[in-house]
């Protein structure tokens, strides 16, 4: 017997104009297209499929990704939002999440969504900077993205903003300069994400011919400093690699992965993990992507703690060691090397070990090949 869903993904895959650095399962096409019409029915078709499954009675959190669920519009997402509430208890208990972008939040959008079942909104700012918005092929201004923010904070308590660092051209002012305005915005909760360029993006072929300025991985990691001393001196604490919160209001559905919950993925490309306690599968589109043992489940448990500031006891250390004999060197390890510490009987991550997460994940995931 597979353990019940405790969290439900829902992907939207579209937009009205791909990002120069996006590389994700999303297609620039027409809000008034009849594909997202077509999805949208199909979607719908798909979550009262997983209500009769009994699929969805222990979901505690929901989440609404893309692409860009805002740009649908109030039809579609009236549409899909009916289907889940009355699909699922979606109650005030459930933190339902929805992606939105400045150009398509609008305050009736805003009501909408909010009396359908949303109670958090995470809206993908990127910068308040014009020229790199620009630079990032945005479709929305800094302007925009302040009147979006506030338009969400007339209904919604938990507001969140993405912010990007390590933009080519992004000056450590223009970074500074994002974090004090989202800061003096009142958001909830602030998402940091180093740029990564991305093979078969726009800016992986500038980057390719020379002309996209280049940024050192130093530059990434002074930033993601500066950010965790701006927002906790202002009360928003870092909870994991990229993320801070006011005490509360910590994002539980991407805890949910960082914690080994099994979620359900719908829509294209969605990805939804089962386990029981002696295997854990992936499967997206259908298709098998991973499977892992029951050493490989306890191994990938503990990398994705280390995702997390509060890290690993040593009482879990202990108990992961009777299934990897190797752990408690490996910690041991990561503590000679700087990437943990240990602290009131836990491992904790260091700044130094999320900036080198491929070793310190990888030294984890590792002992148990």
């Amino acid at each position: 017997m597979y353990n019940p869903y405790k969290a439900l993904y829902l992907h939207l895959p579209f937009c009205k104009q791909r990002c120069a650095y996006c590389d994700f399962e999303t297609e620039a096409i027409d809000v008034e297209s009849k594909v997202i019409t077509q999805y949208i029915e199909n979607l719908i078709r798909d979550i009262r499929k997983a209500s009769k499954e009994e699929k969805l009675g222990a979901i505690e959190t929901v989440y609404l990704g893309g692409g860009t669920p805002s740009y649908l519009g109030q039809s579609h997402l009236a549409s899909l939002l009916y289907a889940l509430s009355v699909s699922m208890h979606l109650t005030s208990d459930v933190e339902c999440s929805m992606e939105a972008n400045p150009e398509s939040l609008t305050e009736e959008l805003v009501k909408d969504i909010y009396a359908l079942g949303v109670n958090r909104l995470s809206i993908g700012v990127q910068t308040f900077n014009d020229d790199l918005l620009k630079k990032l092929e945005r479709v929305h201004s800094a302007e925009d993205a302040k009147r979006a923010v506030k338009i969400a904070q007339s209904r919604f308590e938990n507001v969140s903003v993405d912010l990007m660092c390590g933009i080519p051209g992004q000056s450590f002012d223009d970074f500074h300069e994002s974090l004090k305005t989202a800061l003096e915005l009142g958001v909830t909760h602030v998402s940091i994400y180093p740029l990564v360029i991305e093979p078969g993006t726009k800016f992986a072929k500038l980057q390719k011919k020379g002309k996209l300025e280049e940024v050192m991985q130093d530059d990434h990691a002074l930033m993601m400093q500066m950010a965790a001393s701006v927002l906790e001196q202002e009360g928003l604490m870092r909870y994991e690699i990229a993320s801070y919160a006011r005490p509360g209001y910590e994002c539980k559905h991407n805890q949910a992965y960082w914690t080994g919950k099994a979620y359900l993925g719908l829509g294209r490309s969605a990805v939804t993990m089962t386990q029981d306690e002696s295997k854990r599968m992936r499967v997206q589109d259908d298709r098998i992507i991973d499977e892992l043992d029951r050493r490989q489940m306890c191994a990938e448990d503990l990398m994705l703690a280390m995702r997390m500031t509060r890290g690993v006891s040593e009482d879990e250390i202990r108990e992961a060691a009777l299934l990897l004999p190797t752990v408690q060197i490996v910690f041991h390890e990561l503590v000679q090397k700087g990437f943990a510490e240990i602290i009131d009987g836990r491992y904790r991550p260091t700044l130094s070990g999320w900036l080198c997460g491929n070793e310190m994940f990888g030294a984890i995931f590792e002992m148990a090949p």
